[in-house]
């Protein structure tokens, strides 16, 4: 199995390296999808998978096999912006240099999607046994709402696959977690008047500065455990308000970044943000923000800003599969890890607890850089490893 996976994989290569440089060289910034997915949508199509289908969020995703044994690769198409600092290589033109394609979103995380897709077409040809089925997922939305997208997949399509493997940047180690996240906004409010006289009034800027200080202490009096290691919390943004610039601001309000260590929830850091002694002194109030998010099909779908911590154990099945796979295929054992950023797993393993890992090619330190980057071997070598991890799977009872 594993010469024939390596063959396929030899003979997909240059569709894989031509598709992969056309669908970076789509902006598909985060909400802004629908060019990248129509794009994709057809490939899957082109390439025969049996059923292709786009969700009311927008998400385009297609399945091969009849199974009832599902088994998901997922990768997301959006990416950031491009900044404002001058790249090396045009953002959209993906030239090669040296086999490494250049371009917004080649390792985060549009590289590790085309291999995902062109494992599928592999399988395909290879054959899955009658009772298994293998869906790729071109999410959406990920990067400022990771998860929303899985949500969606789950609530309201009513999917719920065995085991998800996404296919985020990770220099093709296998992920088995991340820290959590959470959003806070931390308002104050204050008394207004003329800027001539501030002693008539209560500066917010003022109220709230203890409160920044504060939490940058908090920072650093924050533990963990490994292999996540320790939480930290940092001040994102700060506002105020205030009648006009010749007005003291009557609010002022901060958004707070908080990263979640392994055992830590919601309410625990909740708590340890409201039991500040600046943010009590300042009668501050503290809340989990609710978007209402709108994807570029026009569908509004509600979200907290609460992105669970998960981890996978290394014993569990699902990464013994992994690593099975990556031995048998490549005859070397695989590294193991987890990532510093956030992924979908926080709504797959960390919400509904569906057993996920992952394995991508790519660097991590590569993602939202101008020198975001994808080497063309490491494209191939992941839709391999792909292949010969969902065929380890399918052969488990």
């Amino acid at each position: 199995m594993q010469a024939r996976i390596k063959q396929f994989a030899a003979t997909e290569h240059e569709a894989l390296i031509a598709f992969t440089r056309e669908i970076i060289a789509i902006p598909s910034f985060c909400g802004k999808e629908s060019q990248v997915i129509e794009r994709i949508r057809r490939e899957m199509e082109k390439i025969g998978y049996d059923r292709v289908w786009v969700d009311g969020l927008g998400n385009c995703l297609g399945v091969i096999g009849q199974g009832k044994r599902l088994i998901a690769l997922d990768g997301h198409c959006d990416t950031v912006g491009i900044g404002t600092a001058p790249w090396p290589h045009d953002p959209f033109k993906t030239g090669s240099k040296d086999g490494i394609i250049y371009g917004r979103g080649a390792a985060d995380q549009k590289g590790g999607l085309a291999a995902a897709i062109y494992a599928g077409k592999i399988m395909k040809q290879i054959g899955l046994p009658a009772d298994c089925s293998l869906m790729v997922t071109a999410s959406v939305l990920e990067e400022d709402y990771e998860g929303l997208c899985w949500k969606y997949i789950i609530e309201e399509e009513g999917i719920r696959p065995e085991a998800v493997l996404l296919t985020e940047p990770s220099n093709l180690a296998i992920r088995l977690g991340q820290r959590g996240r959470v959003e806070f906004k931390v308002s104050v409010q204050g008394r207004s008047c003329h800027g001539s006289a501030p002693q008539r009034g209560d500066n917010a800027i003022y109220k709230i500065n203890p409160v920044i200080r504060e939490i940058d202490l908090l920072n650093d009096s924050l533990s963990g455990s490994m292999p996540l290691g320790k939480g930290s919390i940092a001040v994102t943004d700060i506002r105020s308000a205030a009648p006009s610039l010749c007005a003291i601001p009557d609010s002022a309000l901060i958004h707070v970044d908080r990263r979640l260590a392994q055992g830590e929830t919601l309410e625990m850091v909740r708590k340890q943000l409201s039991d500040l002694p600046a943010v009590r002194n300042a009668s501050a109030k503290v809340h989990v923000p609710d978007y209402s998010v709108e994807s570029y099909t026009g569908k509004v779908y509600p979200y907290q800003a609460y992105f669970p911590t998960w981890l996978m154990e290394q014993k569990h099945a699902l990464a013994q599969t992994a690593v099975k796979a990556h031995q048998k295929q490549f005859a070397e054992e695989a590294s193991i890890g987890v990532w510093r950023f956030s992924t979908n797993g926080v709504t797959t393993k960390g919400v509904h607890d569906i057993p996920t890992i992952g394995f991508g090619p790519g660097l991590e330190e590569h993602a939202h850089t101008v020198q975001d980057q994808i080497k063309e071997a490491d494209l191939v070598k992941a839709a391999e490893f792909y292949c010969a991890f969902v065929h380890e799977w399918a052969q488990a009872s």
